[in-house]
């Protein structure tokens, strides 16, 4: 990790390692705009890591400049103060975070109803409709539906690129990890397992007699219990929320992703884009760990 003293935050400029890399050229600009320290490799043509003062002191660009400079490279910017960089908690969202899918989504596909119902979810993860009563819009039309239909969207289901590096890595280094979700603990226990998550938490889907009944355990996991269970954590753990990370994509992680030290927005809708100032739009859940000073030789995968 860089250490000059002098310098109160770290800037990591991370590549797409799928379709582009980082290029001496890319890195000097960066060093340049940031009137920076010189960078320090943790992966060879993918990340670096440049000590540099707070963003208010650059003038132009800011923040959200440069993160438009490199954009056109397939390069994410991020921006941590350097005290409590390595942190000790990690909440996580399952749906096109730590997911590539939308799981609701997935199971209405294979019932037939997936363009309807993937609307209202388009709609809810903007911020455009209240989460809960969308959520149990979409639940009510899966009623009746086979149960198997679950096992089904499950096949479909792929971890995104550094899920389980993130999760094992930073369990690895002592930190607490859950994975808190608006979806389905029918998936949310199983992803949980294969990333290696301490704890997860989701809405319970439920059936009779081998078939979805059109409604959800209560009370619905929503905006709020996500934040609960982030602060519940901290709590736990006698940490102060500089301490934690959250990550997420939705309109409904906007909660805890304002309250965390680093609330992360993982290729988020653009009503999260708006009011997270730390985005990683290009490149994959490997930001994370870089963004906390990790080299790619310190990853732990099993």
């Amino acid at each position: 990790m860089a250490d000059s003293p002098s310098f109160s935050h770290i800037l990591v400029l991370v590549a797409n390692r799928d379709a582009t890399s980082l290029t001496p050229v890319d890195i000097q600009a960066a060093r340049d705009l940031v009137r920076g320290d010189a960078p320090v490799t943790l992966s060879e043509g993918e990340a670096v890591e440049i000590a540099c003062n707070a963003p208010a002191t650059w003038g132009q660009p800011d923040i959200g400049a440069m993160r438009e400079v490199f954009a056109g490279r397939g390069l994410d910017v991020l921006v941590t103060p350097r005290a409590n960089r390595r942190k000790r908690l990690l909440v996580a969202d399952m749906d096109s975070t730590i997911v590539s899918c939308e799981t609701l989504d997935d199971i209405a596909a294979h019932a037939g109803i997936g363009e309807k119902i993937a609307d209202i979810t388009r709609r809810s993860m903007n911020g455009e409709i209240e989460f809960e009563s969308a959520l149990r819009e979409r639940v009510a039309l899966l009623r009746g539906l086979p149960v198997s239909l679950l096992e089904r969207a499950w096949r479909d289901v792929k971890l995104n690129t550094g899920a389980v590096e993130l999760v094992r890595t930073m369990r690895a280094n002592g930190a607490r990890t859950a994975l808190v979700s608006g979806g389905f603990t029918f998936f949310t226990s199983r992803v949980s397992a294969l990333c290696g998550f301490d704890e997860n938490h989701a809405n319970t889907l439920l059936d009779a007699d081998g078939h979805l009944t059109g409604a959800v355990g209560q009370p619905i996991l929503g905006p709020d219990a996500k934040l609960a269970h982030l602060r519940r954590l901290a709590a736990a753990g006698g940490l102060d929320m500089r301490d934690a990370m959250a990550t997420g994509d939705g309109a409904n992680d906007l909660a805890m992703l304002r309250v965390a030290g680093a609330g992360i927005a993982f290729h988020a809708k653009p009503a999260v884009r708006r009011e997270i100032t730390s985005q990683v739009n290009h490149t994959t859940l490997r930001t994370l760990l870089f963004a906390q000073g990790y080299r790619a030789d310190q990853f732990v995968t099993a």
